[in-house]
């Protein structure tokens, strides 16, 4: 069954560099002036939430993100764009991924003429390797998990003078992981005018995939800077192979799961949650819930399939993290102690973010049933 913890958050958000980062943040006006910017799409889903028993749902299609099949494109450019303007002479950016930043982080960096350093796990797909290879980065496979690739990238970008760019933050590398968190907030802030414009948010649940979790931790500070104790309820959902969080949230610390992490939810295999996005998960979320791949793939065929007159919607493994959650909490009795805390009822208005469309093709191609 899926594993899950039912929190209590205190609703306030630490005082601390990332969090003033987060409250300083420019990230919509860069972005906005990109050529290749696009709000990407808002998508009403009244047929499954029918089908569900919710009153509707929503999701934002980051897949459209600046042609990067994946959101992870927002972080990346706005850290990379505030690290030139501080140090216009770096020649190289480096990062471990386990596919959509390391894209991301090449992609920026030859937007600003820069070359880039990848390090990728043993188990990455071929077609996400291609993918940054197509953004003229240089790809190190390593023969290890996620968090073994980001110590190796940090350990070689010092003996090179290679400026990293990850993800996650620990003590003493906080900087870059709060700007990427600041490009973070661009999705949110496009649905202000869109969805809820009011004080009153016109969401009453949203689920969040993490993976080291800055994106969840971008969500919730989102939410609670601007809706306070009124803000939608936040559910935080992770592979059960790769589920630091829950973990976290179990041991009453931040530490390092005891998993196989063995998820084909490859954006989301990731160990030790970030630093500073847990300082803000922690008081913010109202529920963790860790969820088997089957649920991913039911999640991915209930976008592609859609029910009635509802779009289709081409989302990857990692993408429908958050669907897979809700899935998994409407139709498993188990979790109904989670169904009842969050009050799921058939007026709930749910929203999920789709962060990346099919990056394994071949793996979406089974699961969808058009490749043996």
């Amino acid at each position: 069954m899926p594993d899950f913890f039912v929190n209590h958050p205190s609703n306030i958000l630490p005082s601390n560099f990332t969090t003033n980062t987060l409250k300083e943040s420019k990230a919509i006006g860069y972005h906005k002036s990109l050529p290749v910017y696009q709000p990407t799409p808002l998508v009403s889903l009244p047929g499954l939430a029918r089908k569900y028993g919710v009153g509707n749902i929503y999701l934002k299609n980051e897949a459209f993100r600046f042609g990067l099949n994946a959101f992870k494109g927002l972080g990346a450019s706005y850290a990379i764009h505030r690290l030139l303007m501080q140090d216009p002479a770096i020649e190289t950016f480096c990062t471990a991924t386990d596919g959509n930043h390391g894209r991301a982080v090449a992609w920026a960096s030859r937007m600003a003429g820069k070359k880039s350093v990848v390090f990728v796990p043993r188990d990455t797909a071929q077609s996400r390797i291609e993918a940054i290879e197509g953004e003229d980065a240089t790809v190190v496979q390593f023969d290890g998990n996620y968090d073994e690739a980001c110590a190796a990238a940090e350990e070689l970008s010092a003996k090179e003078g290679w400026q990293l760019v990850q993800d996650a933050a620990w003590e003493g590398y906080e900087e870059i992981p709060a700007l990427i968190m600041s490009g973070y907030l661009t999705p949110f802030r496009e649905l202000e005018d869109r969805l809820h414009p009011h004080p009153k948010p016109e969401i009453d649940i949203v689920f969040i995939q993490a993976g080291v979790g800055s994106w969840a931790g971008s969500a919730i500070w989102y939410y609670l800077n601007r809706y306070g104790e009124n803000r939608p309820k936040v559910v935080i959902v992770e592979p059960t192979e790769a589920n630091g969080i829950w973990a976290s949230f179990r041991a009453g610390k931040r530490v390092m799961p005891d998993c196989s992490f063995a998820t084909f939810m490859a954006g989301l295999n990731c160990g030790l949650p970030s630093l500073t996005a847990w300082e803000i998960i922690q008081n913010g979320a109202d529920a963790v819930i860790s969820v088997e791949d089957s649920y991913a793939e039911r999640a991915i065929r209930e976008l592609y399939y859609p029910t009635g007159i509802d779009e289709r919607v081409i989302a990857g493994e990692s993408g429908v993290g958050g669907l897979a959650g809700f899935l998994a909490v409407m139709t498993d009795d188990q979790l109904r102690e989670v169904k009842e805390a969050l009050g799921l009822t058939q007026e709930s208005r749910v929203l999920f973010y789709s962060t990346e469309g099919a990056t394994d093709p071949a793996n979406f191609g089974r699961i969808v049933g058009e490749i043996d």
